[in-house]
């Protein structure tokens, strides 16, 4: 990131921030992936309030925090199926409950770059401030036992550096990964109040492919060895690597260019130092899955409590 670049991505205020005077010029915004736009609906109404955005991979696993966070906030309406906002659309779901906001974001950096471009610009529209981001999902471990959530310090790319790269207009444009340290910490300190899991800070991988990006030996081609495979993932150990994913990276540059505060916690489903494929059970398999919905959504419902505290005694 340039100094002007990196200057433009340092807010002054609480607004979620776009950084696209093109943006200014348009008669409506059309947010295609999700089906809203400026025209068609009333983004500040239907979002103005929400003050904390949760996003993952699956939309199932989506569904399944709004329900979670709506009985932890006690939001939940017995009657309500939580309807998904984008079910005009096949590619992301959303679901909101209070000030809430869950989203999928499918596979990868450019399905997860996609949503994150349309979600930054919906916040905008809706004027939100003091928004709190936070990617839930899964990640393969490096030296971590099966089931220990992470919270990511640094996002690194697959040759250990804390960047994003992204070729715009034939040139690679290079971005900050830095995350809320703070955000960070109040997670971990979050997790230790609840003492039901292990939960480390550490520095996650992002990668461009499952496979061989992440060194596995199980994919349709592997030109490489076992020892190739584990000198490198020690070499991410030593760096402070703690897990990999494949949307960390991403994430964390536009979420800093929008001025969102943003974590990314993971639970580690194996130790890849150890085997490239999962051996649990379906049902360990889920309750590792619910650990970061857990861990976020406690914190969740601690800010909000703090908060309503802070209200009543102002009165």
């Amino acid at each position: 990131m340039n100094p002007e670049e990196e200057k433009r991505a340092t807010p002054c205020s609480s607004r979620v921030f776009v950084r696209n005077p093109h943006l200014d010029v348009m008669k409506d915004d059309v947010l295609y992936h999700f089906g809203l736009g400026t025209a068609t609906h009333n983004l500040p109404a239907m979002f103005g309030d929400v003050k904390f955005v949760c996003v993952g991979g699956s939309p199932l696993r989506m569904k399944s925090f709004t329900e979670y966070i709506a009985a932890e906030i006690c939001m939940e309406d017995p009657e309500s199926e939580y309807p998904n906002i984008c079910a005009g659309m096949d590619r992301y779901a959303m679901y909101k409950v209070g000030p809430v906001l869950s989203v999928s974001h499918g596979m990868g950096i450019p399905s997860m770059a996609i949503m994150l471009h349309e979600l930054i610009k919906l916040l905008h529209h809706a004027h939100c401030e003091d928004v709190t981001i936070v990617r839930i999902g899964t990640s393969g471990g490096i030296g971590l036992e099966p089931g220990t959530v992470v919270v990511t310090k640094k996002s690194m790319d697959a040759t250990f550096l804390p960047k994003f790269e992204q070729v715009i207009l034939g040139k690679t444009v290079e971005r900050n990964t830095d995350l809320d340290q703070c955000l960070a910490e109040e997670l971990l300190q979050c997790s230790k109040e609840l003492d039901q899991f292990e939960t480390v800070i550490g520095n996650t991988m992002c990668t461009l492919d499952f496979y061989e990006g992440q060194a596995r030996l199980d994919g349709a081609f592997c030109f490489y060895t076992e020892k190739d495979k584990q000198d490198y993932l020690k070499k991410a150990h030593t760096a402070g690597i703690c897990n990999i994913e494949m949307e960390s990276t991403v994430f964390a540059a536009m979420c800093k260019l929008s001025g969102l505060r943003a974590a990314v916690v993971c639970v580690t489903l194996l130790d890849r130092l150890k085997g490239d494929q999962m051996n649990v059970s379906h049902e360990v398999f889920q309750s590792y899955q619910l650990r970061p919905q857990i861990l976020v959504g406690n914190y969740i419902k601690k800010l909000l409590k703090a908060k309503a505290v802070a209200a009543t005694v102002q009165q």
